[in-house]
């Protein structure tokens, strides 16, 4: 069998407002040690046009920046076996404690799931009903790889835009949509 492969701690902002999940980080952003560290994945070009901000390089840098937006990221697997970076790869995935992390933070209003993979993963460990006020949505993927219901750089803008509802006006830097 594969190496068994463990995700990142979560990036938690004070108080956050939202929680994007992933799966599980790809082979690029373990050897980067990097949440979305693959430079074709479009997770950290969404957020900066979503909030009308220019590109930053510096890794530390997109931290504060998620962090300043009230964005916690986490993944919804904590570990597996998987070859190479395909969610369709994924074996024997362990799931993270997302109700754990959402009672320590109670500000936390919408988990936008990264994708297929992600969303079906917390559906499968996690109770709906426990969380009322938690507005959940699977967006699509910003991973490189072309799935089956691919979207265009401009389409996953706009559904990602939903996040905006949910972050403090003052946060935001972007405009409303």
């Amino acid at each position: 069998m594969d190496k068994k492969i463990v995700s990142f701690p979560p990036v938690l902002p004070d108080e956050p407002r939202v929680l994007i999940l992933g799966s599980m980080p790809s082979v690029k952003s373990l050897e980067e040690q990097q949440y979305y560290g693959n430079p074709r994945n479009h997770f950290w070009p969404i957020l900066f046009a979503l909030f009308q901000e220019n590109k930053i390089d510096n890794y530390d840098d997109r931290i504060d920046f998620v962090k300043k937006h009230g964005i916690a990221l986490w993944d919804a697997i904590a570990a597996c076996y998987r070859e190479g970076s395909l969610d369709s790869s994924i074996k024997d995935a362990e799931a993270n404690d997302i109700a754990g992390l959402l009672e320590r933070y109670p500000t936390i209003r919408f988990i936008g799931c990264n994708g297929t993979k992600a969303f079906d993963t917390f559906k499968k460990h996690f109770d709906f009903t426990q969380f009322p006020d938690v507005h959940v949505k699977k967006l699509p993927s910003t991973s490189p790889i072309p799935g089956r219901f691919t979207k265009t750089f401009d389409e996953k803008v706009e559904s990602w835009s939903i996040i905006l509802k949910f972050i403090p006006s003052q946060t935001s830097g972007g405009q409303r949509k």
